[in-house]
């Protein structure tokens, strides 16, 4: 049994493509068979697969039905964490989510799943991404500070989900922990933030995030050990589509 990961399918059977950049770049050119061709030479039936956020580009059920059946029809078992496009997604309502998907793949926020003697657990996450305003000389001078604010808000709400699955976890007697994030767990210019500090309070081992895609966003965050965790980039274009092995 082994954990794979990738983020950033951004599938859109029904629905329309939204970025502009994804119909530019190459790597994005069928992607969706790409990825199923790598999907069966490397997951087996025991595997588990987890799609960190940003799974399709609907609004809605209705645009996102034939979304939901390839990630159903891919090999191993399904584990999906909330991206910043996941529209179909109230976090209120994962516990309703799961029954109503139940048997096709699991949805983790403000829960987790179990793999082996690890718990599994993940949030949407949130980074605080600009503007930043640059001096004469390309150093940061300020920023928006109303959308600061607001980030910080997004951050702590954000936090405390992570928090309640970690609990949860921890009440069940699980001491391992993987933290899977869809947004980066820092910014370009923070050094930590609260969701490293989360990971290594939990002596979490790894850390899994997307959201990083097109080559200009690639090393955004941080990428390698810290502290003690591991921290890994796992978006799609970046990894070319190959699932990462995380365990």
């Amino acid at each position: 049994m082994s954990l794979y990961a990738l983020g950033d399918l951004h599938l859109h059977f029904q629905s329309e493509l939204k970025s502009r950049a994804q119909m530019k770049d190459r790597v994005w050119k069928n992607h969706e068979e790409k990825f199923v061709k790598n999907c069966g030479k490397l997951i087996g039936p025991d595997d588990v697969l987890v799609l960190v956020g940003d799974h399709s580009w609907g609004r809605n059920f209705g645009e996102c039905e034939k979304d939901f059946e390839y990630i159903a029809a891919l090999p191993g078992k399904k584990i999906l964490t909330r991206g910043n496009h996941d529209m179909f997604w109230d976090a209120k309502r994962t516990a309703a989510l799961n029954e109503r998907f139940g048997g096709k793949f699991f949805l983790l926020q403000s829960n987790y799943a179990a793999y082996g003697d690890y718990a599994l657990v993940g949030t949407k996450g949130f980074t605080f991404e600009g503007p930043f305003y640059l001096d004469g000389r390309g150093r940061i001078a300020g920023w928006d500070e109303k959308a600061e604010k607001h980030a910080e808000k997004l951050v702590e709400r954000e936090a405390e989900r992570l928090m309640e699955g970690l609990e949860k976890a921890r009440a069940a007697g699980y001491r391992k922990y993987i933290i899977f994030l869809h947004y980066p767990p820092t910014n370009i210019l923070e050094k930590d933030s609260a969701f490293t500090k989360i990971a290594e309070e939990y002596r979490a081992e790894q850390v899994v995030y997307a959201h990083c895609h097109g080559e200009s966003r690639f090393y955004d965050s941080i990428m390698g050990e810290k502290n003690g965790v591991i921290y890994r980039l796992v978006s799609g274009d970046f990894l070319r589509w190959m699932p990462e092995k995380i365990l």
